[in-house]
């Protein structure tokens, strides 16, 4: 009998009516009636009852120690919760929960109590692939309207779809047909470079460019925070005039260029004039690659709380390989 063990943290998939009420991790198991089947032990951590917009780096950081304890017992895991930032925890637990055994997030579009809610459906399928001996050693998984997505790769990609999840630049990993997880590819290698750690207390600032931009909010990250993602323009350009600003601050401390497009890699040498891709990495900037802004802050995060920073300065080549690990260059 396959064990497999359900942290619920809220979101949708919980929710009572538009307003703050959350189900209880044993009414959303229950909404799945006997779709959990006879062959599979269940047992469920009630962790969060929360929006997913709600959840704090000291809720994620908790949530990764238990999913490691969890998985180094044998068990395979599945974790409940809102799409809105469902995933950033996928990735950041890919990055922090290197096992074998299927771990895979989850949650719903619609509420219970709306026509053609998706929450037992998905958690169903979820389940499934938790369970499934063919799902270990994929890393962490997202798994939505039937479909088998890598955490590295996984974005939502619209407000209310049931459809939203999305693999850009990689498509879905398999999918489950008739209750049974079908694998059609693989990922390279783990999305973890080495062993990684989570410290609540690292700061790092997300700053979107838009037209026009005159980089103002340059200064609060230099007082206050220990890096820097830029989601720059298209494949990775900044204006003009912000490019000495970031190549200071590329000196003081890790600036990762990330585009802000939603797919495709940052580009290392087709455009060299300045505030290019070329003029910014040749200043200090270490690309991003294919990762999308949000993911890559949360690695950089991770590097620095894993001793990428120290009192000398930041290890530039250490997260800069980090970085090439997951580009589609680096792995092994």
């Amino acid at each position: 009998m396959a064990r497999v063990t359900v942290f619920t943290l809220g979101g949708t998939i919980s929710a009572r009516g538009g307003d703050a009420t959350r189900m209880t991790g044993t009414e959303v198991l229950a909404e799945l009636g006997a779709a959990t089947g006879p062959d599979l032990d269940v047992e469920l951590r009630d962790f969060r009852r929360v929006p997913s917009s709600s959840l704090s780096f000291e809720d994620l950081a908790e949530l990764a120690d238990e999913v490691r304890a969890t998985v180094a017992a044998g068990s395979g895991v599945v974790v409940v919760q809102g799409t809105d930032t469902l995933e950033e925890t996928a990735f950041l637990l890919d990055l922090l929960c290197t096992t074998e055994q299927p771990v895979v997030v989850t949650g719903a579009m619609r509420r219970p109590d709306l026509p053609g809610a998706d929450g037992p459906a998905n958690l169903a399928a979820a389940l499934a692939v938790a369970a499934a001996p063919g799902c270990r050693g994929l890393g962490v998984l997202v798994v939505l309207a039937d479909e088998i997505h890598a955490a590295r790769f996984a974005h939502k990609s619209h407000t209310t779809s049931v459809a939203t999840f999305a693999s850009p630049g990689a498509g879905p990993l398999g999918a489950v047909v008739e209750g049974e997880p079908r694998i059609l590819l693989r990922p390279a290698g783990a999305a973890a470079p080495c062993h990684l750690s989570f410290d609540p207390a690292v700061r790092v600032a997300l700053l979107t460019l838009s037209v026009g931009d005159r980089g103002d909010l340059l200064d609060t990250v230099a007082e206050r925070y220990d890096g820097l993602v830029v989601a720059a323009f298209g494949a990775g350009h900044v204006p003009g005039w912000l490019v000495e600003p970031l190549a200071a601050l590329a000196e003081r401390m890790p600036v990762v260029l990330a585009s802000r497009t939603g797919a495709g890699a940052t580009l290392s040498h087709t455009y060299r004039g300045p505030g290019s891709e070329y003029d910014l990495l040749h200043r200090g900037l270490v690309p991003a690659g294919p990762l999308a802004p949000v993911k890559a802050r949360l690695l950089l995060h991770a590097l620095l709380s894993s001793g990428a920073k120290g009192p000398a300065g930041y290890d530039r080549p250490r997260i800069s390989a980090a970085f090439a690990h997951l580009d589609g260059t680096g792995l092994a």
